[in-house]
């Protein structure tokens, strides 16, 4: 790639090409929508700079619980991840970022580095929501249940309300193997 314009140019043919949502933020700058199927959509900012193409994503707010544990969970991924890798920033909310040199992209790298983002985000957002928000998902999942509410959208978790064979369900009756009859 020649330069920051080139990029640009680059940036929006593929967005365009890919049928995919985008806005500029600013010269150089651009907000690109990515649909997803756990986490419903992801912006991906992109911005040319004179060296580097960053590539920043906000992924979740700050966890309410188990920060340490969620946060060696993603430093774990960062080993196996590419063009991108998970980031908190100083309140702890998580983010995808990285830097990559301009002169490697083309529309098929931009196209695996948009594609990384939405995989990492998207595969990932279920997980970190359990180990983030796990008590509060659990709260809104009874509340629901009490109250003969869908659980529809809860779906991803609801492998935390099974109970195993022979324990306690979430009323507190025995499972299969406890029951009398």
């Amino acid at each position: 790639m020649s330069g920051k314009s080139d990029l640009a140019a680059l940036i929006e043919s593929v967005c365009d090409e890919r049928e995919l949502a985008w806005e500029s933020t600013g010269p150089g700058s651009y907000a690109v929508t990515l649909p997803g199927t756990h986490k419903l959509k992801t912006i991906c900012n992109l911005i040319v700079g004179e060296h580097a193409l960053r590539i920043e994503a906000f992924v979740m707010r700050q966890p309410d619980e188990r920060r340490e544990e969620l946060w060696a969970w993603l430093l774990q991924r960062n080993a196996r991840m590419y063009g991108v890798s998970f980031s908190v920033d100083a309140v702890g909310d998580v983010y995808l970022t990285g830097r990559v040199n301009p002169a490697g992209i083309d529309a098929d790298e931009l196209d695996r580095l948009l594609g990384a983002v939405l995989t990492y985000a998207d595969e990932s957002f279920d997980t970190m929501l359990e180990i983030g928000f796990g008590s509060s998902i659990r709260r809104e999942w009874e509340w629901r249940v009490k109250r003969g509410e869908s659980t529809a959208n809860l779906a991803a978790f609801a492998h935390l309300f099974e109970p195993s064979p022979g324990a306690a369900g979430p009323s507190g009756a025995a499972g299969p193997s406890g029951a009398t009859g």
